[in-house]
């Protein structure tokens, strides 16, 4: 007899700019290096509210999601480094390791990474559509299959709903703060956009031990999120946003700003928010139409360096095991990331809160997980 292939619920997007449906979706047998894993838990991601809307451009119809955890449900010829059973987080942007940026060491750079999102992943059940894995892992549904590649062990004593935090949210906050910015003890640091990268930046700038620490949003109600997250401060994003900053440093603007909005204006005005010689990090990612304009004479009097920053210039393999350490000797509290818990047909509204400025991170939490 043939081996039966799964029905799962997922959350499909059918077309760009098109909702989102609930559906359920055939999977199929793990071939070579690949693995089937059940869901634990997803994070809603801002890049999947970019892949719905056109920002990102990756091909659709797709089954979206990139940030989770599970457990490995079987795997396929040649995949050794896990086994039936075992606790894995999902890695989005697996390395090929044979580009030049893989040679380089910049393993986030990797030209590679998304090859995987062209591929056919699964199959809508009621009409046999064929469906892609947005950005790679497809991790809006019960079950996924994925390439080896895009599973990593779990980190130990960190539970599996959190954990799928730590796949995408923390890696790139913690990276930004950590790799792409490299703050420093004492250092001043303002962190744009309170949202779940943004909860993850204001973490891992406490524990690299800044002095001052300033979140800045557009909502006020992010206020308690923020300070629970470390921030000294709190900042109403206005159009005298750098103005207030500069005055609660001394006028001398901070040392260091992560943007996690990828909005022009944004990035401009964390710009503007540093001192001279200061850091800026764009997390953040923007549309085509996002512009940000700098006259010559001004990058020359402020010495300010402006940076982008791709998966907090993260390597998993090496990152995880660091941020689990963080998070078992009470440093890093992946619970002030989440504001809520959903089910799959949560994500419509979850998305609607992101484009609305509301919330840190929303879980989705599939049924019989914890």
């Amino acid at each position: 007899m043939g081996t039966v292939e799964p029905v799962v619920r997922a959350a499909v997007l059918p077309a760009v700019g098109a909702p989102l449906e609930i559906t359920e979706i055939v999977l199929p047998t793990p071939g070579p290096g690949r693995v089937r894993v059940r869901l634990a838990a997803a994070g809603v991601c801002h890049s999947d509210l970019s892949l719905s809307d056109g920002t990102m451009r990756l091909p659709v119809p797709a089954v979206l999601g990139h940030e989770g955890a599970g457990t490995v449900v079987a795997v396929g010829p040649g995949v050794t480094h896990v086994a039936p059973g075992d606790a894995v987080v999902l890695n989005w942007a697996p390395a090929c390791g044979g580009c030049h940026a893989c040679r380089l060491g910049e393993v986030w750079l990797c030209a590679n990474a998304l090859t995987g999102a062209a591929d056919v992943h699964a199959r809508r059940a009621s009409d046999g559509l064929s469906l892609h894995p947005g950005l790679n892992v497809a991790a809006f549904a019960e079950e996924t299959v994925v390439a080896a590649g895009c599973v990593l062990p779990a980190p130990q004593g960190v539970p599996l709903t959190d954990a799928a935090l730590l796949g995408c949210a923390v890696l790139t906050g913690y990276g930004a703060v950590h790799h792409a910015a490299k703050v420093r003890p004492d250092e001043t640091v303002a962190v744009f956009g309170v949202g779940g990268v943004g909860l993850a930046a204001l973490q891992a700038a406490r524990i690299a031990g800044a002095s001052r620490l300033i979140a800045v949003d557009v909502s006020a109600e992010k206020e308690g999120l923020a300070r629970a997250a470390g921030a000294t401060d709190y900042v109403v994003a206005s159009d005298g946003t750098a103005r207030e900053i500069r005055a609660l440093t001394g006028r001398q603007g901070v040392d260091v700003a992560v943007e996690c909005v990828g909005r022009g204006s944004t990035i401009r005005t964390a710009w503007e928010s540093t001192r001279r010689g200061g850091r800026t990090t764009v997390v953040g990612i923007g549309g085509k139409d996002q512009e940000v304009t700098f006259n010559a004479l001004e990058i020359f009097h402020w010495g300010r360096t402006l940076s982008g920053c791709v998966y907090g210039n993260c390597d998993p393999a090496r990152d995880l095991p660091v941020l689990a350490g963080h998070v078992r000797e009470g440093r890093l509290d992946l619970g002030v990331l989440v504001t809520e818990r959903i089910a799959l047909e949560g994500i419509p509204g979850a998305f609607g809160n992101m484009a609305a400025g509301r919330g840190g991170r929303a879980l989705v939490v599939f049924q019989g997980d914890s």
